[in-house]
């Protein structure tokens, strides 16, 4: 269908307007639709479409492969933009990429501070096997041999109730 304005290119622009409850229908070309004012919808409000979707089409096979995050969606690349994890399942995801980081952050990657009363037996009897070694460092340097050979058998015990679960 030829342009109803110049009659030499091909429409591709329809046109409908209801102006006095009189419908009037155009078929128009690109460049005459242009020269009316009716350029495309997206483009009047700011919006390139074919910036859009080209952006998704020519993307680098690098953006494509994005590793994400299977519970939340969140790549390593939004984490470390905005620096908030997504989810806790994100640290697992991303352990490899987030370590160096929570080391140089917080000087060590093994919890230290209290324990919540809901934690797991495991977690308790590792936290004390990490006092008992603390305090087993302490008794060498001062040259307390029974309490670290107490402490060095109290740790191979527990040590061996972690082993059996």
């Amino acid at each position: 269908m030829l342009c109803q304005s110049c009659e030499k290119r091909q429409a591709s622009t329809h046109i409908k307007t209801i102006l006095n409850g009189e419908l009037k229908e155009f078929n128009l070309c690109s460049d005459c639709a242009a020269k009316l004012g009716y350029g495309s919808f997206f483009t009047n409000f700011g919006f390139d479409i074919d910036k859009l979707f080209g952006s998704f089409m020519d993307a680098p096979s690098s953006v494509r492969k994005t590793k994400r995050c299977n519970f939340c969606g969140s790549s390593f690349e939004e984490i470390a933009k905005s620096g908030k994890v997504g989810c806790a399942h994100c640290y697992e995801e991303f352990y490899d990429e987030l370590l160096p980081s929570i080391q140089r952050i917080h000087g060590r990657t093994n919890h230290t501070g209290k324990l919540a009363r809901s934690a797991g037996t495991e977690v308790k009897v590792k936290n004390e096997i990490s006092k008992c070694k603390a305090e087993l460092e302490q008794a060498i340097k001062t040259q307390e041999f029974e309490k670290a050979a107490e402490l060095r058998d109290k740790i191979k015990e527990l040590e061996k109730n972690i082993s059996e679960k």
